[in-house]
Protein backbone atom coordinates (compact mmCIF):
# COMPACT_ATOMS: atom_id res chain seq x y z
CA UNK A 1 0.00 0.00 0.00
CA UNK A 2 3.01 2.31 0.43
CA UNK A 3 4.18 1.68 -2.65
CA UNK A 4 1.16 2.21 -3.72
CA UNK A 5 0.72 5.71 -1.54
CA UNK A 6 3.81 7.15 -3.53
CA UNK A 7 2.99 6.59 -7.01
CA UNK A 8 -0.19 8.13 -6.25
CA UNK A 9 1.76 10.87 -4.79
CA UNK A 10 4.01 11.05 -7.73
CA UNK A 11 1.18 10.98 -10.40
CA UNK A 12 -0.15 14.19 -8.60
CA UNK A 13 2.70 16.40 -8.65
CA UNK A 14 3.40 15.43 -12.35
CA UNK A 15 -0.51 16.52 -13.14
CA UNK A 16 0.48 19.95 -11.38
CA UNK A 17 3.63 19.79 -13.38
CA UNK A 18 1.57 19.56 -16.31
CA UNK A 19 -0.62 21.72 -15.42
CA UNK A 20 1.57 24.74 -14.64
CA UNK A 21 3.32 24.24 -18.16
CA UNK A 22 -0.76 24.08 -19.69
CA UNK A 23 -1.49 27.29 -17.35
CA UNK A 24 1.02 29.76 -17.98
CA UNK A 25 1.92 28.66 -21.88
CA UNK A 26 -2.05 28.10 -23.04
CA UNK A 27 -4.09 29.47 -20.33
CA UNK A 28 -2.26 32.93 -20.96
CA UNK A 29 -2.98 32.76 -24.93
CA UNK A 30 -6.16 32.69 -24.26
CA UNK A 31 -7.10 34.90 -21.70
CA UNK A 32 -4.99 37.42 -23.01
CA UNK A 33 -6.73 37.37 -26.54
CA UNK A 34 -10.12 37.81 -24.69
CA UNK A 35 -8.64 40.72 -22.62
CA UNK A 36 -7.36 42.00 -25.76
CA UNK A 37 -11.03 42.05 -27.36
CA UNK A 38 -11.81 44.65 -24.13
CA UNK A 39 -11.18 47.84 -23.55
CA UNK A 40 -8.53 47.05 -20.50
CA UNK A 41 -5.49 49.13 -21.15
CA UNK A 42 -2.36 47.63 -22.13
CA UNK A 43 -0.82 48.22 -18.56
CA UNK A 44 -3.88 46.57 -17.00
CA UNK A 45 -3.21 43.43 -19.27
CA UNK A 46 0.35 43.14 -18.56
CA UNK A 47 -0.25 43.42 -14.21
CA UNK A 48 -2.46 40.43 -15.16
CA UNK A 49 -0.07 38.34 -17.21
CA UNK A 50 2.63 39.42 -14.22
CA UNK A 51 0.45 37.52 -11.72
CA UNK A 52 -0.82 34.81 -14.33
CA UNK A 53 2.33 33.66 -14.83
CA UNK A 54 3.56 33.80 -10.95
CA UNK A 55 0.52 31.51 -10.50
CA UNK A 56 1.88 28.98 -13.09
CA UNK A 57 5.20 29.25 -11.31
CA UNK A 58 3.61 28.67 -7.83
CA UNK A 59 1.94 25.51 -9.39
CA UNK A 60 5.50 23.99 -10.86
CA UNK A 61 7.29 24.79 -7.73
CA UNK A 62 4.25 22.95 -5.97
CA UNK A 63 4.26 20.13 -7.93
CA UNK A 64 8.39 19.84 -8.27
CA UNK A 65 7.87 19.64 -4.39
CA UNK A 66 5.14 16.88 -4.21
CA UNK A 67 7.32 15.04 -7.05
CA UNK A 68 10.36 14.99 -4.88
CA UNK A 69 8.82 14.31 -1.36
CA UNK A 70 6.94 11.14 -2.71
CA UNK A 71 10.29 10.26 -5.20
CA UNK A 72 11.97 10.04 -1.97
CA UNK A 73 9.27 8.26 0.06
CA UNK A 74 9.29 5.53 -3.18
CA UNK A 75 12.65 5.07 -2.26
CA UNK A 76 12.10 3.74 1.13
CA UNK A 77 13.12 7.55 3.05
CA UNK A 78 11.16 8.56 6.01
CA UNK A 79 10.10 12.24 4.84
CA UNK A 80 7.45 14.30 6.60
CA UNK A 81 4.09 14.68 4.99
CA UNK A 82 3.36 18.22 5.75
CA UNK A 83 4.40 19.98 2.22
CA UNK A 84 2.57 17.57 0.39
CA UNK A 85 -0.41 18.02 2.83
CA UNK A 86 -0.56 21.59 2.65
CA UNK A 87 -0.35 21.78 -1.31
CA UNK A 88 -3.00 18.95 -1.51
CA UNK A 89 -5.22 20.82 0.59
CA UNK A 90 -4.53 24.30 -1.00
CA UNK A 91 -5.51 22.71 -4.58
CA UNK A 92 -8.88 20.80 -3.10
CA UNK A 93 -9.92 23.93 -1.31
CA UNK A 94 -9.14 26.50 -3.81
CA UNK A 95 -10.53 23.82 -6.83
CA UNK A 96 -13.58 23.47 -4.21
CA UNK A 97 -14.22 27.11 -4.24
CA UNK A 98 -13.71 27.79 -7.69
CA UNK A 99 -16.33 25.14 -8.30
CA UNK A 100 -18.83 26.53 -6.47
CA UNK A 101 -18.25 30.26 -7.58
CA UNK A 102 -18.17 29.45 -11.34
CA UNK A 103 -21.64 27.32 -10.89
CA UNK A 104 -19.62 24.06 -11.44
CA UNK A 105 -17.07 24.58 -14.12
CA UNK A 106 -15.04 21.32 -14.94
CA UNK A 107 -12.92 23.20 -15.83
CA UNK A 108 -11.84 23.31 -12.12
CA UNK A 109 -11.08 19.52 -11.26
CA UNK A 110 -7.80 20.44 -12.64
CA UNK A 111 -7.24 21.68 -9.08
CA UNK A 112 -9.47 19.15 -7.28
CA UNK A 113 -7.81 15.75 -8.76
CA UNK A 114 -4.17 16.27 -7.86
CA UNK A 115 -5.09 17.43 -4.91
CA UNK A 116 -7.46 14.63 -3.68
CA UNK A 117 -4.47 12.14 -5.12
CA UNK A 118 -2.03 14.23 -2.83
CA UNK A 119 -4.03 14.06 -0.34
CA UNK A 120 -4.84 10.20 -0.48
CA UNK A 121 -1.02 9.81 -1.11
CA UNK A 122 0.16 11.99 2.01
CA UNK A 123 -1.97 10.23 4.76
CA UNK A 124 0.54 7.38 6.03
CA UNK A 125 0.61 6.05 9.86
CA UNK A 126 3.90 4.87 8.96
CA UNK A 127 5.66 8.20 7.75
CA UNK A 128 5.15 11.61 9.83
Amino acid sequence: MRRFRSILGLAGGAMMVLSSAAHSLLGWKELRAALGQTTAPDDLIRSLGFGWHFGGAAMLAFGCIVVALFARRLKGAAVSSMPAIVIGATYVIFGVWALAASRFDPFFLVFVVPGVMVLTASFDRRVG
